[in-house]
């Protein structure tokens, strides 16, 4: 799959359009579509943890979706940012989260609300399980609603999640560049 494509078989209704944006949130991580055309790229510093890759969501469902993008992501459940960008280093999205909220900025538009998880679930109409994904960047097996999560390509740089419910199903798979 290519970074940051969307690939659409058939029509796609709201719902639809907001599981394909899942892949944003889904470890914390979310398929955007293009959003914009600037360059953006985190500094990693040294007290937060940062994780960089390539990360795909695919959504299994009569009319399949799939999405990928290039990803830098730095902090914790709790305070972070994550960039999604296109192959060629453009700027999908920015999220940014802390105790005071979190925001989502996608070309000149910006969404905000309370909190990450909240942030997550307007925009994707899913409940994203944030704290479970983290943890398993983290190399941590932790259960959450309707998700499994394979950490056994983990010291090879892989990861994959497979949600089984709520339907429809969906793959979410990680590759980390260093």
């Amino acid at each position: 799959m290519t970074p940051a494509h969307a690939t659409e078989h058939g029509k796609r209704s709201s719902a639809q359009q907001r599981r394909t944006l899942l892949a944003a949130g889904t470890a914390g991580l979310l398929g955007l579509g293009l959003f914009g055309c600037t360059s953006a790229s985190l500094v990693a510093k040294p007290e937060r943890p940062y994780w960089s890759g390539r990360l795909a969501l695919q959504i299994e469902e009569e009319s399949a979706q799939s999405f990928s993008a290039l990803f830098e992501l730095e902090g914790s459940e709790d305070q972070g940012e994550l960039i999604l960008l296109s192959p060629l280093g453009n700027t999908l999205g920015k999220f940014k989260w802390s105790a005071f909220g979190a925001t989502l900025q996608t070309g000149q538009q910006q969404q905000a609300s309370h909190s990450l998880d909240a942030l997550l679930t307007q925009v994707t109409g899913e409940a994203i399980p944030i704290k479970a994904i983290f943890d398993w960047l983290r190399g941590i097996e932790t259960n959450a609603a309707g998700w499994v999560a394979d950490l056994s390509a983990l010291s090879q740089g892989r990861i994959t999640a497979q949600r089984s419910d709520p339907k429809p199903k969906a793959i979410l798979r990680i590759a980390f560049s260093h």
